[in-house]
């Protein structure tokens, strides 16, 4: 792929596939098996965050010790690998991956779910073929996306990061992105309300239809 070419650099959860149900769901038990009263989706969105734990901040005024944190964090994914089996990707998903791809620009994956859950998912979905590289997390859970979108951008093959838009639903989504000096585009159906994404200062969106519009008009 040339410079010539705009690069979408997709986010996983809550964008390309529709998870926030299931986040809900999982989020609730953790919060019964740690004690914590459960919470809306109106609640979720507006007070979630990353670093995870500072979310838990947010809703019980203070970090959570380590030792509570892994407690979390484990009865989290437990409860999410239950109910993921019943999500699917976004409205309109392998119509905009290839309509991108067909109009002679990249995309990529980059997220913070594990990698090795991550890169089987995006191949059961059929979609992977329509992905220059797909990097999830590799690390510990709980950290910010700016680190790994650096490493991820550097991995890219002649991939200029102004040319390059990273479409995610997470605030987290726009910091890493300016962080390696690309544009951003935040989308409603994910972990974050709209006041929230608005405060980023980049393109808000309700639809990946729009966000890819909006890509596309700031990678040109």
């Amino acid at each position: 792929m040339g410079k010539q070419g705009s690069h979408i650099v997709w986010d996983w959860n809550g964008t390309l596939f529709h998870d926030i149900d299931a986040v809900i769901g999982a989020t609730n038990a953790a919060f019964a098996e740690t004690g914590l009263a459960p919470i809306t989706l109106e609640q979720y969105r507006e007070l979630y965050c990353v670093p995870v734990p500072r979310f838990y901040e947010r809703l019980t005024g203070r970090l959570p010790t380590e030792a509570e944190w892994e407690v979390m964090d484990k009865a989290f994914h437990r409860h999410y690998t239950a109910r993921r089996a019943a999500c699917g990707l976004a409205e309109g998903v392998d119509l905009l991956l290839r309509d991108w791809q067909s109009a002679g620009h990249s995309q990529s994956i980059l997220s913070l779910f594990g990698h090795d859950e991550l890169v089987p998912l995006v191949r059961d979905f059929g979609i992977e073929s329509h992905f220059v590289r797909v990097d999830g997390r590799t690390g510990p859970s709980g950290g910010t996306k700016a680190q790994h979108m650096e490493r991820h951008v550097a991995a890219l093959t002649g991939v200029d990061p102004e040319r390059t838009v990273v479409i995610g639903d997470a605030v987290d989504d726009a910091l890493a992105a300016a962080h390696v000096g690309a544009r951003a585009v935040l989308y409603t159906g994910g972990s974050h309300s709209r006041a929230s994404l608005a405060e980023a200062g980049v393109p808000v969106v309700d639809t990946l239809a729009e966000a890819v519009t909006e890509a596309g008009r700031l990678a040109a």
